[in-house]
């Protein structure tokens, strides 16, 4: 290890009273924070923090908020790791489960197929327990209903200076066509393949839930059905379930046409969120190869909008 893992592992020994700690690595994935992999002996861990002076984006919570919210949904009976220690507001460590997180293996390696054939049912049957959370185990979040989130981007795009006429399009027609209120839940905010660590039966745990907030559970489905979480698979929930299939798995009556909504309301966030990576390069405030490839896929977004939406 290098001096300032060596630095980190007694830091963690420190925190957590262990005799030890090993096989400390930073995992790949993640352009807005840290995951790293490590073990005592005995168990496995992972630590997720923000990078050194990195501050928080818009629309998510800091770590501390985003620890608590997946003891409460794990606590609720969603499929969540469990947390081990809160650290302080900008990192904590969870228990490591084993599975995959690497969407080409899940959709394609033999030894998934099983697990292939239950995605649309595992993928509705967590969301909806994410969705039955009790508010009162959770803290503070957000409320970020369709029109919240139209003026948190609109304000992002204005910020920009950005002309993107598809961008506009997409928000005109998202106002125009928004949904009614419903009563809200706890979303997961960014349920979809790379987030998801499945095992050949199956899903084991949703993860990376830094974009949680209060709001339409329509919209953690539609956020699925996003192309670019297909990954060059065909099929619209994840490459791996048709939209029709992942509605018809969903245990509570939810309107189709809502989660078509929330689908083209995702694709529209997702194409702005490339923006935003962009900005982090391209400003050097978090100067990142990725950052700048992320950025790019911004027209990917406004081709999806295009067939969306014509």
């Amino acid at each position: 290890m290098s001096w300032a893992n060596d630095r980190l592992a007694e830091e963690l020994k420190a925190a957590l009273g262990l005799a030890r700690i090993e096989n400390l690595v930073r995992l790949s994935g993640g352009a807005s924070r840290e995951t790293w992999a490590f073990g005592d002996g005995t168990r496995g861990y992972i630590l997720r923090r923000d990078p050194a002076g990195a501050g928080g984006s818009e629309g998510t919570v800091d770590r501390e908020t985003e620890a608590r919210v997946i003891e409460a949904a794990r606590l609720a009976g969603a499929p969540a790791p469990k947390i081990v220690k809160i650290l302080d507001p900008h990192a904590f460590v969870m228990e490591r489960l084993a599975g995959e997180t690497d969407p080409r293996t899940i959709q394609r390696e033999p030894s998934f197929d099983v697990a292939r054939r239950r995605f649309a049912e595992d993928c509705a049957g967590a969301l909806a327990r994410i969705h039955a959370t009790p508010f009162e185990g959770l803290p503070k979040l957000s409320l970020m209903d369709a029109e919240a989130q139209l003026s948190l981007y609109r304000g992002i795009l204005d910020r920009f200076g950005a002309v993107r006429p598809i961008f506009e399009l997409a928000m005109r027609w998202l106002l125009v066509h928004r949904p009614a209120a419903i009563a809200p839940v706890l979303v997961h905010g960014d349920f979809r393949l790379g987030n998801l660590l499945i095992g050949p039966n199956g899903l084991i745990a949703a993860l990376d839930w830094e974009l949680a907030h209060f709001g339409d559970p329509a919209e953690d489905l539609g956020w699925l059905l996003v192309r670019s979480w297909r990954f060059g698979a065909k099929r619209e929930a994840g490459g791996l379930a048709s939209f029709e299939e992942l509605v018809a798995a969903y245990p509570r009556p939810i309107d189709p046409t809502r989660v078509r909504y929330w689908q083209i309301f995702g694709t529209f966030k997702w194409g702005v969120m490339c923006l935003i990576q962009a900005d982090r390069h391209l400003s050097g405030r978090q100067a990142s190869l990725e950052h700048a490839a992320i950025g790019r896929r911004a027209s990917e977004a406004e081709y999806d909008l295009m067939n969306l939406l014509g």
